[in-house]
């Protein structure tokens, strides 16, 4: 941060601040950026819903870095900062992208400045610093402010310029509308979704991508709609993954590292790209084996192991449905039979007893358990993931009486 040379209210040039003060600021930050997110959430609610979607620790890291840079610039007067620089230019491109003036973050950035302030006083009293030296720390925050706010322009202003872009402008804001989810109001989707001149299907794919150079220059159908520029790259493929869609993704993203989430309803596409992030994540730790392009498809039971009751209503969905045009009683009676022979193994009247039914009717069931699943109770990694999805919808029911 340059040493500022504003004039005070005298006439008279403002004193650096000297770098010793920035010891004295530095154990105050984790509070103060905390004090800062509640202040701006509070003042503009569309920020607060943006700290708790997908995008939210990438703000986060980004209002830290900021905060940072100016108590480090402090000390070191000539230190650069080209991560903070990069960072506030993404925050103005997102802006343009969303179709918001910069109104808002500008307002969002002063009032950080305020509340900084507002906690500069307070050190001041305490430490007795002198109305000479607190001058001088307003007058270089607010100079930061100016600064920060000329950065952010830039990338704001690189997006408006760009006039040839407009309608992947328009895609990306649609993206961030469909990964964003409920409660966004389907007529803005629809709305968004014309002008951009891509028909919003029933059902999406996620697919998470790994930063590259490589991103650059892939070259992908015109249906999918792609966020590369962030730090969590992601693409969104309207409706499933058939075979020649995964050939012509596999040929685009060669050399870059990827996964492809399950196929879900559109107001589902935030657990689409969740768990193929999962995925990726346990790709790094050799949880999975790598390969070119993961399929979360491939790997449901893992993810579902390690991960959330989203994941078990889809694997729930592909184990039972050969129940699934039975009537709730009659199924939910057969899939009770099949979780006691998964679990004992037992006769007839062993079950019988658990069950408090007839062993004949135990047989009888069986028989339909048979029939109705085929070969899918003879193979044993499928009759394990059926096991897998048994039980852990007993240990689901059990959970929801246990809340009743």
């Amino acid at each position: 941060m340059p040493r500022t040379t504003r004039p005070s209210d005298a006439g008279e040039p403002l004193a650096p601040l000297p770098q010793e003060f920035a010891a004295i600021i530095r154990p105050e930050l984790p509070s103060l950026i905390q004090e800062i997110g509640i202040e701006v959430s509070r003042a503009y609610p569309e920020y607060a819903r943006l700290l708790s979607g997908p995008y939210g620790k990438a703000i986060q890291v980004g209002v830290e870095q900021n905060i940072s840079v100016f108590v480090e610039q402090v000390a070191s007067p000539s230190m650069p900062s080209p991560l903070r620089d990069e960072m506030l230019r993404r925050f103005g491109r997102f802006e343009a992208y969303e179709g918001r003036s910069l109104e808002s973050l500008q307002g969002a950035y002063r009032l950080g400045a305020r509340v900084a302030l507002r906690r500069a006083k307070r050190i001041g009293r305490r430490y007795n610093l002198s109305p000479t030296l607190m001058l001088s720390f307003a007058d270089a925050l607010f100079a930061y402010v100016d600064e920060i706010e000329a950065l952010t322009r830039e990338g704001y202003l690189e997006v408006q310029t760009k006039a040839v872009e407009h309608d992947e402008t328009l895609r990306r804001r649609l993206l961030h509308l469909i990964m964003a989810g409920p409660p966004v109001p389907r007529t803005a989707m629809a709305e968004l979704s014309e002008q951009a001149g891509w028909p919003m299907p029933d059902e999406v794919t996620l697919v998470a991508v790994r930063p590259s150079a490589e991103l650059a220059g892939i070259d992908l159908d015109n249906d999918v709609l792609t966020d590369l520029g962030g730090p969590h790259p992601h693409l969104l493929v309207p409706g499933p993954v058939d075979d020649g869609r995964r050939e012509r993704l596999m040929a685009a993203l060669t050399g870059v590292r990827a996964a492809v989430g399950l196929t879900v309803p559109t107001s589902g596409a935030a657990d689409s790209i969740r768990w193929a992030r999962r995925l990726l994540d346990l790709a790094d730790t050799g949880v999975v084996d790598d390969t070119p392009l993961l399929f979360c498809a491939d790997h449901m039971l893992t993810l579902w192991l390690l991960s959330d009751t989203a994941l078990l209503d889809q694997l729930a969905r592909r184990e039972l449905a050969p129940l699934s045009r039975l009537t709730a009683t009659r199924r939910g009676r057969l899939i009770e039979t099949l979780r006691t022979w998964l679990d004992t193994r037992g006769t007839a009247a062993q079950m019988g007893e658990l069950l408090d039914v007839h062993p004949q009717t135990v047989r009888y069931r069986l028989r339909s358990l048979e029939t109705i699943f085929g070969s899918q109770l003879t193979d044993p990694e499928r009759r394990f993931a059926t096991e897998s999805v048994l039980r852990a919808l007993h240990l689901q029911d059990r959970r929801q009486k246990a809340r009743r």
